[in-house]
């Protein structure tokens, strides 16, 4: 079982490989392809730093305690239906987004995300929406 807050869900479907450390990276890589090829992996949702966050660089600034950060997790889990504390499938989790998002929504409920101006969130929303799923990394 993986341990994720709000915003690496979306998180999870816009990623294409890119991030701020070879380690973290690897450990993104690493979960999007766990539950890429396994659908039914179990996530707990947590408030706060997750397994994601765990590899986020000592580099600058960690942004993984900022309040909008917080603020985003919130809103994404209002957005989908979903709260900390529950235990759900990846496969559940798709299936709340495919029903409450639409790729617009990257817009205002990722306003501040710094990746956002790439436009492979909603990529990902779309093909969730398409039933395609994660994409491979290469």
């Amino acid at each position: 079982m993986y341990k994720l807050r709000g915003h690496h869900l979306f998180c999870l479907l816009g990623y294409r490989g890119m991030g701020y450390s070879e380690e973290y990276v690897k450990n993104m890589t690493l979960l999007h392809q766990t539950l890429r090829v396994n659908p039914e992996t179990l996530i707990e949702l947590v408030d706060g730093p997750d397994q994601l966050c765990e590899k986020f660089p000592n580099t600058g600034k960690y942004h993984c305690q900022e309040e909008n950060i917080y603020i985003r997790d919130a809103a994404i889990l209002e957005k989908i239906g979903l709260r900390i504390g529950q235990i759900l499938s990846w496969a559940e989790i798709e299936s709340c987004i495919r029903n409450s998002v639409v790729p617009t929504d990257i817009q205002t409920v990722c306003e501040t995300c710094s990746w956002r101006s790439y436009g492979v969130c909603e990529e990902g929303i779309r093909e969730i929406h398409e039933g395609k799923g994660l994409r491979k990394v290469q």
